[in-house]
């Protein structure tokens, strides 16, 4: 269902976090033999609670519009939610490509399933969010199998999805290197538009308000969450963040994180 939440109530985050025990740099998630600026942005940083044993995991995407942006861009509230966090670097426009972006997400990804358990997390607990172009790569990852396939890993083993006013259309990034604007809308194969299916795991789609968003965001994940409900997803929720715009969004929009990742696990 769809739901709107005023700012003052949103910015009521809970307290009493765990605090940080472990918090490591720089841990490359593809091999040394890759091309070197790969190797350079394919890097993440754990961040886990002091006696982090089988605990839920959120793999973290920065914004930057797949231009810009760095792993260390992670909401605090984030870091200290109790959730072990792995926060992934990865290749941008235009050295790389929309598809460079993309594979790369599904690498850290695959490296979470991997190692959840090295770092106090769960390898069945696995969530991915990630703010604006963060959103939009874990949509593609989570809804496109055909990438984490390349590792053999079946994508609805994913706990949940949980975009941070992530584009749905063809990145427009990737749209501007074929010469269009930010307000020509494309949906292609780089389109999570194009992958909403109804055997999904559960998503989290959560938006600014409707007045405040970057390039008409909350019409577009609007569209998407209705798209969800007429294939007959069984968990698909909507959220807008009234009064916070892009790029302010995604600390409030933590709390709705949190209290999602643990009612998907009550499940």
């Amino acid at each position: 269902m769809g739901k709107r939440f005023l700012g003052s109530f949103v910015l009521l985050l809970a307290a009493g976090c765990l605090a940080l025990a472990q918090v490591a740099r720089d841990i490359p998630f593809v091999s040394a033999s890759d091309d070197a600026y790969r190797v350079e942005r394919c890097k993440l940083d754990v961040y886990a609670p002091e006696g982090a044993k089988d605990l839920p995991v959120v793999v973290w995407f920065h914004g930057g519009g797949l231009t810009g942006g760095e792993k260390t861009s992670v909401p605090r509230d984030l870091k200290e939610s109790g959730f072990v966090v792995f926060s992934a670097g990865y290749r941008l426009i235009p050295k790389g490509t929309v598809a460079d972006c993309i594979a790369d997400a599904a690498a850290a990804v695959a490296w979470a399933f991997e190692n959840a358990a090295r770092y106090g997390g769960s390898p069945d607990k696995i969530f991915l969010s990630g703010h604006s172009a963060g959103g939009y790569l874990i949509d593609l990852v989570g809804l496109d199998k055909h990438w984490l396939a390349k590792y053999g890993i079946d994508a609805d083993r994913i706990a949940g999805l949980i975009p941070f006013s992530g584009q749905v259309l063809t990145h427009y990034s990737h749209r501007q290197t074929l010469g269009m604007t930010p307000y020509q809308p494309l949906i292609d194969e780089y389109a999570p538009l194009a992958h909403v299916r109804a055997d999904a795991p559960p998503i989290v789609i959560i938006s600014g308000d409707r007045d405040l968003e970057l390039y008409g965001r909350y019409e577009e994940t609007a569209y998407f969450w209705r798209l969800f409900q007429m294939v007959g997803h069984p968990d698909a929720t909507i959220y807008e963040l009234q009064g916070f715009n892009h790029g302010n969004m995604a600390d409030p929009a933590v709390q709705i994180l949190k209290d999602h990742v643990r009612r998907i696990l009550r499940k």
